[in-house]
């Protein structure tokens, strides 16, 4: 019988664990499987190979209130905030642009600041359990798929992972995990990655007669029937020994770095996953305040925003260092946002008009797109003008229609199709891509 250990092996390594063979010899998956239809035409299935991204994407059911404390939120004083020092406005520039934002928002580097993107978006719902279908931009995608899978069947062959599908390691409810293709997908928890992948005679231990063994076999199959072209791809991809094992001990050395599955362990298993190759797409949860109804002097919601901004800092220096910098694009969508009135001071309610959604990353000009305005007793989110991202009342993306934008433009940004979201209004916010 197929133990647990096996099962989660099978999940992120592919059938008869390919992919495993691909991190020990560089080569990709699809390589490995089909090799002489890969070697015909390596880049076929990409469309546009330069804008490829891994992603890591943030989502959560809580319907946080990210969207109280944001760029765009502190132009009307009835708007609502934490009186905490912490939470204190604070100015920041984006793209040389002065904005005014909750405190721990300036602490991010310029240089992220510059390439992060403050989406004011309605999702159009106020019930917790409805975040699949926000995820599937509420009804806006082709055949219902989420948006994280949409992007994950775009950047699948440009990147050339193990694996199509997403992976979740922060799913924290059923509303949380995601499907492709609808089908669902398993979660897989930062601890269970590190005890898997750190078992002593585990995956990573064995790397370099794995390499020694699929290139043999590799070399075999073409070096009667390779042309010289194709033996120069292959090798240009092949691995060294010392370079396989330095792989294994710094893959090593992060997973034990792993202590529970909270943000900052699911940013780790996130990046780890990213350097081998596994998926296109990561989904994580960073909480930002959560379900907070009874949230007293507004105290979860600052402590949660300042641990938040925090683990995003840390994405973005990790990614620095591993070098992953312009090659990864931290993404979230959730369920909905909190209403934002003088009257919120000790919690919020559901607010279905109004959730923020942040980009950061190479394919984006860092600014603020759409704005707030009054609803009804509240607030929500206001008409977008699809050429300057500017929110108004004349706005040509309707504000029911901001979602379907946010993923039209999310698919343009990784060079996919964008009108595989369909929409009356929805359009790509042009101005927000670099």
């Amino acid at each position: 019988m197929m133990t647990r250990r096996d099962a989660l092996l099978s999940t992120l390594f592919g059938a008869g664990y390919v992919g495993l063979r691909a991190l020990a010899t560089g080569l990709p998956a699809s390589l490995l499987l089909r090799p002489r239809t890969v070697l015909a035409d390596p880049t076929a299935m990409c469309a546009a190979p330069n804008k490829a991204q891994f992603i890591i994407f943030n989502t959560s059911g809580a319907g946080d209130p990210i969207n109280a404390n944001v760029p765009g939120t502190y132009d009307d004083t009835r708007i609502a905030h934490s009186a905490d020092p912490a939470m204190a406005p604070t100015s920041l520039t984006i793209q040389g642009q002065t904005y005014t934002a909750a405190a721990p928002w300036s602490t991010l580097p310029q240089n992220v600041l510059d390439r992060t993107v403050f989406w004011h978006l309605m999702t159009n719902t106020p019930v917790h359990p409805k975040e699949p279908q926000v995820l599937q931009l509420m009804g806006a995608t082709q055949a219902g798929e989420m948006l994280p899978s949409l992007l994950a069947k775009q950047l699948a062959p440009c990147l050339g992972t193990i694996q199509p599908q997403p992976i979740s390691v922060g799913a924290l409810s059923p509303s949380e995990a995601l499907t492709y293709g609808g089908a669902a997908l398993p979660v897989v928890p930062a601890l269970a990655l590190k005890a898997t992948l750190t078992n002593p005679v585990g995956p990573l231990t064995t790397l370099q007669p794995l390499r020694d063994q699929t290139l043999n076999q590799i070399y075999d199959l073409y070096k009667t029937t390779a042309t010289p072209a194709q033996r120069r791809f292959i090798d240009s991809m092949v691995t060294s020994q010392a370079q396989v094992r330095n792989i294994g001990q710094n893959l090593l050395g992060a997973l034990s770095s792993i202590k529970d599955n909270s943000a900052d362990s699911q940013v780790l298993a996130a990046i780890t996953l990213i350097q081998m190759n596994v998926a296109p797409v990561i989904s994580i949860h960073i909480p930002f305040g959560g379900d907070n109804h009874r949230d007293i002097a507004l105290a979860t919601e600052t402590a949660q925003t300042v641990s938040g901004v925090a683990t995003i800092a840390s994405l973005m220096q990790q990614l620095a260092t591993a070098g992953l910098e312009d090659k990864v694009t931290f993404m979230s969508l959730s369920v909905f946002g909190r209403t934002l009135g003088s009257t919120n001071t000790d919690g919020r309610q559901h607010n279905s008009n109004h959730q923020v959604s942040i980009t950061i990353g190479k394919p984006f000009v860092g600014g603020v797109v759409g704005s707030v305005g009054p609803v009804g007793n509240d607030y929500g989110a206001s008409s977008i003008d699809s050429k300057t991202g500017a929110g108004n009342s004349s706005g040509d993306i309707h504000a029911i229609d901001t979602l379907a934008a946010f993923g039209q433009t999310m698919l343009a940004a990784i060079g996919a199709d964008p009108t595989v979201v369909t929409s009356t209004t929805g359009k790509v916010v042009a101005s927000a891509l670099a």
